[in-house]
């Protein structure tokens, strides 16, 4: 195809959505809300796969004690610990040192602290397992062993926090995919009737284009390039608006589970221009079956 023949194309699309920029800008608004709920899905996803992942690195255990443990107790324990294999202790936090962390956690809202009649958080001790995986039996057994001395009252495993969000992950894969389903259909609607209304008011044009010999394929590219155009530019401004909350966010909120602060990690840009794309290509397919209904194959 000559170079001419494909300005031509690009420059009579451009002028269609500039004729017809009110149809257009509606569909472009109506295709960003969809891909904007859509990529906000994602990047739910993304993140709890990065929490995941962050945690699968370096397996954790934070034993809670009843009350407040005497020194030789603790000491007895961590030499207990610490000469099995792949266990190396962390830090011990007595119950002083827990409730002036929550303090400093609390920052203004600390002043809530002082109507308590006494310390109800626990002491703690936290062991890291160098070398365990998820299939590793040996940290529950630990766990188990743990739960029954009399001086623990509760032993949290991280892989038990893994475990939960591999099962908040399958839900958001399912609700995603059902999501991105609809979501894709209803984009494609929005598009097809969009370039349905382009092609109705140029119907006496594609006739007298049809009457000198043009044919089909050259009528039908700028209608193609235009659902691509409206698509494309949906999915800019869905990413647009997404990293704008994102930043807003990041700015005001600080995310934490307990005292560990959690990353928040923004789409990729590889994973940003693959989702332009398929935005694209949506918009390329709904201008193809608009198209469909008024011209042969």
């Amino acid at each position: 195809m000559k170079i001419s023949f494909i300005r031509y194309f690009f420059r009579q699309a451009l002028t269609n959505v500039s004729d017809n920029r009110a149809a257009h800008l509606l569909g472009i608004g109506t295709i960003a809300i969809a891909f904007l709920i859509f990529n906000s899905f994602i990047l739910v996803y993304i993140n709890i796969n990065y929490w995941a992942d962050e945690m699968g690195k370096s397996l954790t255990m934070t034993i809670y004690f009843k009350g407040q443990p005497e020194e030789i107790e603790v000491e007895e324990l961590k030499s207990e610990l610490i000469n099995i294999q792949g266990v190396t202790i962390n830090k011990f936090v007595s119950k002083e040192e827990a409730i002036k962390l929550l303090a400093k956690e609390l920052g203004d809202k600390e002043g809530f602290l002082k109507g308590l009649n006494e310390n109800p958080l626990p002491a703690s001790l936290e062991i890291i397992f160098l070398k365990a995986d998820r299939e590793d039996p040996l940290p529950y057994t630990i766990k188990k062993k743990l739960e029954k001395m009399d001086i623990v009252d509760e032993v949290h495993y991280s892989e038990d926090w893994a475990t939960k969000i591999e099962a908040i992950m399958g839900a958001i894969k399912l609700i995603g995919s059902v999501l991105g389903g609809l979501l894709f259909l209803a984009t494609l609607f929005i598009i097809t009737n969009t370039i349905k209304l382009t092609v109705f008011a140029r119907e006496n044009e594609i006739e007298i284009l049809r009457l000198v010999g043009a044919t089909n394929v050259f009528i039908k590219a700028p209608f193609l390039i235009e659902g691509s155009i409206q698509g494309l530019l949906g999915g800019l401004l869905a990413l647009i608006i997404l990293l704008a909350g994102y930043v807003t966010v990041m700015i005001r909120a600080d995310f934490k589970i307990g005292f560990a602060s959690l990353d928040i990690v923004f789409i990729s840009p590889h994973m940003a221009v693959f989702l332009l794309f398929i935005s694209t290509i949506i918009g390329l397919l709904g201008s193809s079956i608009a198209l469909g209904r008024f011209f042969k194959a």
